[in-house]
């Protein structure tokens, strides 16, 4: 799924999310990167991640995929994720919509984490935002979760950009795990060098959660 694919919405490498609409009707993607960071926080305990989805998309807007990363946060070992989502892009004015569902699974997990969000990100020129709005979730305590986000990628030179991104998680359990992150990316090509900070509570997130880390991340798409 989209980029390390992912609704970048949102996350590193690039993406790591909100899903894109292919130019074909079926296409794939394959990524890795040092440091799969959702959302300003790790989803891989600081280590590298290979991830990849399909996905399949009409002239109309609609697209639909599956995307899978391997994850880590604890006991048990080998553990990973899987993204089912579908939406619909499309245009009001000047501006790009992308409105959708997501279901973001974690199959051998040995919590319950499984949730569930809706999700809309618009576009205009170099700007972006969006937000994403849990709905459902296996966790204990309310859903109602909320995310937004704002950014920007600026051109400085031939197939070179610097993106920038800001983005506030407020949970409706407690403001003790509300947080906001920033990042800032290098990318040129398939390639991004990334750096990621955030604000959250180490007493919730863990020792270490809030400090900056950089990561380079490798991402290739393809038509099937």
């Amino acid at each position: 799924m989209k980029t390390m694919l992912r609704p970048i919405v949102l996350a590193t490498a690039v993406a790591l999310t909100a899903p894109m609409v292919a130019q074909a009707d079926f296409s794939a993607n394959v990524a890795a990167t040092s440091n799969y960071i959702f959302r300003g926080v790790t989803q891989t305990n600081d280590a590298a991640a290979v991830s990849g989805g399909v996905d399949y998309s009409n002239a109309s807007g609609f697209y639909a995929g599956t995307w899978i990363s391997n994850v880590d946060f604890g006991a048990p070992a080998n553990q990973y994720e899987q993204d089912w989502y579908a939406g619909y892009g499309f245009k009001a004015g000047g501006i790009d919509l992308d409105a959708g569902v997501i279901k973001y699974t974690y199959p051998v997990r040995n919590i319950s984490g499984d949730l569930t969000e809706v999700y809309l990100n618009a576009s205009m020129n170099n700007f972006k935002a969006g937000f994403a709005y849990t709905v459902s979730k296996d966790a204990a305590g309310p859903d109602n979760d909320l995310y937004i986000y704002a950014g920007a990628d600026f051109e400085v030179k031939k197939d070179v950009t610097i993106g920038v991104l800001i983005g506030d998680y407020d949970f409706d359990a407690g403001s003790a795990s509300d947080y906001t992150h920033f990042q800032i990316s290098l990318s040129k090509g398939d390639f991004t060098l990334a750096l990621d900070k955030n604000n959250t509570d180490t007493t919730v997130w863990g020792a270490g959660s809030d400090d900056p880390r950089f990561s380079v991340a490798w991402s290739k798409d393809f038509d099937l």
